[in-house]
């Protein structure tokens, strides 16, 4: 059973709508940033409590909550109150094995979404679950631990001559997404390559820790492929339904988010595939080797059949005082280098007529 599940089970018997953190403990402290800013000015800063974020829900400017750390239940639920948010859309939240999904309210949206990294050293995708909400002035997101892939977002707040500066939330989670999509292309491009330098190894040295690779990415492809298919979901929803919340105008950079997923998609299918066939390929090539070693041992197996044959009868040594049929070579002064010579020129004519066959 998968630690997941095991965690997931704590939750038999609770109300729905209960919060409950399913994961694991990633930092000691929840760290909270907020960014505030309209086209005017920018203010960036950390806060120590939870109680510093509630003015920010009623002011004029565009405000974006930055929660790294979910363990602390206690400390979501406060900013849940403060937003309005629904119970259900909490339990989510702190549920960090959910689905992606979107859900629709009247005062917000609830985007759940993965990020993924690429850990070169193991060949393993490792993600963690975003969460995206935003309403009228703000934009919240949550994360398990820090580091993220939203840097480029926050250079470009810096700008004042950039779009984001003067657009709504709407189009400040569309460039979270975005950035989480366009991560999306840095690991499959890591993944290219180990497909890549695989696919020499299965070919020239097809080891049982090359299988092991296989079975590696393997599973990572469909880790990616579990991740990516429900956000072409998310964005053709927030493009193609009529949410109050998303302008017309963000939704031609939506359209062209969409687009980036179709392309993610193909990518991680055609690895799936490539993965598919590169097994194939691995236990073909396993097949190949064990048929070369099985026609040389098959070859010195017929060349010695014959040998041995020959052997077989000189070494019977009936007595030619007996009878004039019973080996009379026996008594030859030739006799034994005549034997070696017969042998030799068995096996000579037996590996000629092999490679004429072209067996060898």
């Amino acid at each position: 059973m998968s630690n997941s599940t095991k965690k997931r089970s704590k939750k038999t018997g609770l109300s729905p709508g209960t919060p409950l953190y399913i994961g694991e403990k990633k930092i000691d402290n929840i760290k909270i940033s907020i960014i505030d800013y309209d086209k005017e000015h920018l203010e960036t800063r950390e806060v120590e409590t939870v109680d510093e974020c509630f003015p920010y829900k009623d002011k004029p400017s565009i405000t974006w909550i930055n929660v790294t750390g979910l363990h602390e239940v206690a400390i979501i639920e406060q900013i849940g109150t403060c937003f309005g948010l629904h119970p259900l859309v909490l339990e989510d939240i702190v549920n960090t094995d959910h689905r992606p999904k979107m859900d629709v309210s009247d005062d917000y949206v609830f985007i759940v979404i993965k990020m993924h990294f690429y850990d070169p050293e193991n060949m393993a995708v490792k993600s963690q679950q975003i969460s995206i909400i935003f309403g009228s002035n703000y934009v919240l997101t949550f994360h398990e631990k820090l580091g993220d892939v939203f840097d480029p977002v926050r250079s470009r707040l810096n700008s004042t001559t950039g779009r984001l500066r003067k657009a709504g939330p709407d189009y400040l989670a569309y460039a979270l997404m975005d950035a989480v999509v366009d991560n999306y292309f840095k690991v499959l491009e890591s993944i290219g390559e180990e497909l890549e330098n695989m696919e020499d190894d299965v070919v020239a040295n097809p080891e049982p820790e090359t299988l092991q690779k296989i079975h590696s990415l393997k599973k990572e492809t469909i880790l990616l492929r579990k991740s990516v298919w429900p956000i072409r979901e998310i964005v053709s929803s927030l493009e193609r339904e009529e949410i109050k919340l998303v302008r017309k105008s963000t939704k031609i950079f939506i359209r062209d988010l969409y687009d980036h997923i179709i392309q993610v998609i193909d990518t991680v299918e055609t690895y799936r595939d490539i993965v598919a066939g590169m097994q194939d390929l691995f236990l073909s090539a396993i097949s190949n080797r064990m048929n070369e070693v099985m026609k040389v041992l098959t070859i010195f197996a017929a060349l010695f059949i014959p040998l041995t044959f020959i052997a077989g009868i000189y070494g019977m040594n009936f007595n030619v005082e007996k009878s004039p049929f019973n080996m009379p070579e026996l008594n030859w002064y030739f006799g034994y280098p005549l034997a070696l010579g017969i042998m030799a020129v068995v096996g000579a004519g037996m590996l000629i007529y092999f490679k004429r066959k072209k067996w060898l």
